[in-house]
């Protein structure tokens, strides 16, 4: 336990002295991660729009969570030519979706892939700027695993990077729950009551989570409950805002 709180403290403070050091830096990689979070939003907030009856609630949280993510792109100096026209590809995707009538046949069968790749085609552009950053896309894992989640709950798939097995956008449940929670163990040192919400929110939001089981084919969790997509949503994105305020 010793050990384990020494490499967190030395993990933090190097952390904290990059950001000093370069605040340039640490301001490009709060961008970056600040893109894989809203794009995930983005799409959660569609498939809550079409699976929960076409609310204009969602759709407007979906307008909301698409402008801050193309305020985000538009203030990143350094976007890549790739990232910025797969940006427009997932925005344009995600407005079609919105535009498709309410009934199951309005939507093309092929829709649901296209937008899982328009997703995973940009998320793949901002981590090809980012580079490697375990800690940072924690919050990112989280959104992720909540679209596929939606996507079970509403549309019955989601396409993950087969090609990408070692990122998270390759993963499901199987593997990035065991992940967060071994990021989310490393905070254990830290004697914060904000640390201990965040965990209290993660034991809560993994449950369900983990019972996505995304291995069958039968769309069924494997509990044999009901998919309860609201309730992760929102779990999600308080857990993703939890974490992002204690690393600024």
């Amino acid at each position: 336990m010793h050990h384990r709180k020494w490499i967190w403290m030395v993990t933090f403070l190097i952390g904290c002295f990059s950001a000093l050091i370069n605040p340039a830096q640490a301001q490009s990689f709060a961008a970056l991660e600040g893109m894989q979070i809203h794009a995930n939003r983005a799409t959660s907030s569609l498939l809550l729009y079409r699976g929960e009856g076409f609310q204009k609630s969602h759709l407007a949280r979906m307008e909301q969570d698409l402008q801050t993510l193309a305020a985000t792109v538009s203030a990143f100096p350094d976007a890549s030519p790739e990232l910025l026209e797969r940006h427009q590809a997932l925005q344009t995707l995600l407005r079609e979706g919105a535009a498709f009538g309410r009934e199951e046949d309005d939507m093309p069968w092929g829709w649901p892939l296209e937008m899982s790749k328009a997703l995973r085609d940009f998320l793949t552009a901002v981590r090809s700027q980012q580079g490697a950053d375990a800690h940072a896309e924690l919050p990112a894992k989280v959104e992720y695993l909540t679209v596929q989640y939606l996507s079970r709950a509403y549309v019955g798939s989601f396409e993950t990077a087969r090609e990408q097995p070692d990122t998270y956008l390759g993963q499901d449940e199987r593997r990035l729950v065991p992940a967060i929670d071994t990021q989310l163990a490393a905070l254990d040192g830290k004697s914060d009551p904000a640390i201990a919400k965040l965990k209290a929110r993660w034991s809560f939001l993994k449950v369900a989570l983990e019972d996505m089981n995304s291995g069958n084919n039968s769309f069924n969790t494997a509990s044999g409950r009901p998919f309860a997509p609201i309730m992760v949503d929102r779990h999600a994105r308080g857990l993703s805002e939890q974490w992002m305020a204690l690393s600024r």
